[in-house]
This record gives C-alpha cells, sequence and structure tokens, in this order.
C-alpha cells in the first residue's frame, strides 16, 4: 500500500514510464533468455553462429547508447523512448517471422539500437521529472524492472509450450502496446538547445574527468550484478548437481527487489551523502562472494537432498547480499549521474555512463570467466568468487578516493513537500 501511494506521488510522466519498465522487461526477458536455444536447437545453427546473432545484438545496444543519450537531448526524450520502442516491437516480430540469418541478424540490430535509444532517454527523462525525488524515482524504477525480469521468463516459458514464434510475437506485441500507450500519454518536455554540435557535448562529457572517474568506478557495479546470471548460477547448479537450482538464485533476488528496495532507499536517503552509501553498497557486493568461496571447495558432490540444500545456501545467502549491495547503490548512482554537468547533456552524459561503464564491465566479465576457467583447471575453485570480491573493494574504494576529492556532485536539494516522510506531494 506505501508502494503504491509512493507511485501515486510522481507526476504522471514518471507512473507511465514506471509502468513501461515493467513491460520492456517483461518482454525482454520473455524471449531473449531462450533465443539460443531456439536457434541451435529450433534452427540448427552452431555455436559460433548464435555467437554472433547474439553478440551483434549486444554490441548494437552497449555501443550505441551515446547515440540514444544524445537524441533525447536534442529531440527529446519523448520522440526517442517512442522510437526504440517501436524498433524493438520490429525487432522481436523479425525474430518470430524469419529463418534466415540475415533476417536475424537485422533483429538483433533493430533490438539492440532500440534499447541504446530509449536506456538513456527514460533515464534521463525520469531525472527531469522526479527532480529532487530522483533516488526514489530510480528506486521504484528498480522495483518494476525486477518484477518484469520475473513475470517475463515464466510467461515466455509458458508460450514456449506453444512454439517460439508465439514467444517472439508475444514479446512484440508487449512493446507495439508500449509504443502506442507513449505516443498518446506520454508529454513532450522542451528541449534545451546545448548550444554547440554533438561532438562538442560528447568532448564536454569525456572531458570531466570526475565523471568519467565515477563511470570507470562504476564498472564493478555492472561486473558483479551480472554475476547472478553467470557465476551464482553456475555456482547454484555445481552444489545440487540439478540445473533448475540456477533459478532460485533468480528468484532470491526478485524477492528481495520487490520487498525491500523502496524501503532500503527512503531510509538511507537523510542519512549520510550519497558516495558513503554508493560505497557502502559496492562493498557489500564484493562481500557477498565470500560465503560461495569458502564452500566452493565442499561444492559439486551433494549428498542427497539434504546436501544439495547446505551446498546451495552460501550461494543463496551469496545473491541476497549481492542484491542487498545493488539496491543500496543503484538508486544513488543514477541520482547523481545529471549532477556532474548541465542539464541540457543529461541525456548524453546517461548514454556515456553506460558506454564507458558497459565496456569496463565487459572486460571484467571476461576476467571473471577466465578465473572460473583457470579456477577448474587447478582445483582452485574459490578463484573466481575471490576475483569478484576483490572487484567490489576496488570499486568502493574508488568512490571513497573520489568522495575525499571532492569530485562528486551533491544530490538535488529536497523539497518540504519532498523531505517529509509519507507525505505525497499535491
Amino acid at each position: 500500500m506505501r508502494t503504491w501511494h509512493e507511485i501515486r506521488g510522481f507526476p504522471p510522466a514518471v507512473r507511465l514510464l514506471l509502468v513501461n519498465q515493467l513491460g520492456v522487461n517483461t518482454g525482454f526477458y520473455l524471449l531473449i533468455p531462450y533465443l539460443a536455444t531456439h536457434l541451435t536447437e529450433d534452427l540448427g545453427m552452431s555455436a559460433a553462429v548464435v555467437g554472433v546473432v547474439l553478440g551483434v545484438r549486444n554490441l548494437s545496444q552497449q555501443g550505441l547508447f551515446v547515440i540514444g543519450g544524445s537524441a533525447s537531448d536534442r529531440l527529446g526524450a519523448r520522440g526517442v523512448i517512442i522510437a526504440g520502442c517501436a524498433l524493438r516491437t520490429a525487432g522481436f516480430a523479425l525474430f518470430a517471422l524469419g529463418d534466415d540469418l540475415g533476417v536475424l541478424l537485422a533483429a538483433s540490430v533493430l533490438s539492440g539500437l532500440a534499447g541504446a535509444l530509449f536506456n538513456p532517454a527514460v533515464r534521463a527523462y525520469v531525472a527531469q521529472e522526479a527532480e529532487e525525488r530522483r533516488a526514489e524515482a530510480f528506486a521504484l524504477f528498480n522495483v518494476f524492472a525486477t518484477t518484469g525480469a520475473l513475470i517475463g521468463p515464466l510467461l515466455g516459458g509458458a508460450l514456449l509450450l506453444v512454439d517460439f514464434r508465439a514467444a517472439a510475437l508475444t514479446a512484440a506485441g508487449i512493446f507495439a502496446v508500449l509504443t502506442v500507450a507513449q505516443a498518446l500519454v506520454l508529454p513532450a518536455r522542451r528541449v534545451r538547445p546545448s548550444g554547440g554540435g554533438v561532438l562538442a557535448d560528447w568532448r564536454e562529457v569525456l572531458g570531466n574527468r570526475a565523471f568519467l572517474a565515477f563511470a570507470l568506478a562504476m564498472s564493478g557495479l555492472f561486473t558483479l550484478e551480472s554475476q547472478l546470471y553467470l557465476l551464482l548460477p553456475h555456482g547454484a547448479r555445481r552444489a545440487t548437481g540439478w540445473d533448475g537450482a540456477a533459478g532460485l538464485v533468480l528468484l532470491v533476488v526478485a524477492l528481495a527487489g520487490l520487498t525491500l528496495q523502496l524501503r532500503l532507499t527512503r531510509a538511507l536517503a537523510p542519512r549520510g551523502d550519497r558516495a558513503r552509501w554508493i560505497a557502502a553498497g559496492l562493498g557489500l557486493m564484493g562481500l557477498a562472494f565470500l560465503p560461495p568461496a569458502l564452500s566452493a571447495g565442499a561444492s559439486g558432490s551433494p549428498d542427497g537432498v539434504a546436501g544439495a540444500v547446505l551446498g546451495v545456501l552460501p550461494v543463496l545467502a551469496g545473491a541476497l547480499l549481492l542484491h542487498l549491495g545493488v539496491m543500496v547503490a543503484q538508486p544513488f548512482v543514477l541520482e547523481l549521474i545529471p549532477g556532474f554537468g548541465r542539464p541540457e547533456l543529461t541525456g548524453t552524459r546517461f548514454g556515456i555512463f553506460y558506454v564507458v561503464s558497459g565496456v569496463a564491465a565487459a572486460l571484467g566479465n571476461t576476467l571473471v570467466g577466465w578465473s572460473m576457467d583457470a579456477g577448474r583447471d587447478s582445483g582452485a575453485a574459490w578463484l573466481p568468487w575471490a576475483c569478484c570480491a576483490l572487484t567490489g573493494l576496488a570499486s568502493a574504494l574508488g568512490v571513497v578516493r573520489l568522495r575525499r576529492l571532492g569530485s562528486l556532485p551533491a544530490p538535488p536539494e529536497p523539497s518540504v513537500s519532498a523531505a517529509v516522510p509519507g507525505r505525497t506531494p499535491a
């Protein structure tokens, strides 16, 4: 009930974008987790070709975030959000209708470009519309995103009982509905000219050393958060000998996000500066890998159901601690990004932030993958867990360093209505 009152306290545009994020994640996770299986088992493609199709989608999104961010600054976030959802509709429809490699690559490019457009645009719009309540808005944003990430795979699994095309067309239909809803309801915001060209905007943002240092420090957040889909599910499967144990990791994370995210953000926001909580969240994310590391040597040969349960508990504890760290840090990270420069370049900053931290996180994930192989070959099962723990510690120390140098912006000053707990602005 309190969450509902919080949602009602935001402008209609923010409420629509919260629902939009629920739909985006539902549609995305309805399809993408099952795409590789469809390409290999249904279409008979090799692992190398599947890697190309998936890699093209990821590269199209990660590499072009800055285009979506700049477009939202110059053309208005509303139009970019609508265009992104329309492109995602087309891309997912192509996945349903095409079996040819060329069509599948086109679908990957369209769906990746769509994410590159609407992701920074949505965040820029929320940041500007929510103003002094950005942290709470982004906390709710995470709640809706987590809900969609939980609903999507369940719905996708049910639709796959029909066939893959039913799932893909349903996902495309969700994005089509979102496109129409935004076109009809989402209000346009006045575009503030930046006073220069696109390249000048990029140079201005990239020339902010404090911002770049912050983005690089946040690569630890993205690297460790992605272990919810790589290292932790692997640890759960290894501890139990059951492939379905990977789903327990995501279930624990989803339930924690739904019940704790908003409470945590509201409790922490008035207590201490943002850098303190971001560093604490990153440190907690690093510590999350210690329970699985301590039990890693004993995993892999569960003795009955009791042994499997005891073996997976440290992994689930690690997943819970990891997501608690994400919930502590992430809303404040997103809250601070607009404060690193002029409001006219908010979208550009979000775009470049995701490119810089995303590239660094990709290198971090490569290191984690290498440590998994090295640990397996050498019998040092603890190695990848220790690597992740050190990554969290390094990122936390990076934020502490930036805080001591006074390089981080202050959050927006709360208004009188926003400062009173539980009060809903008119």
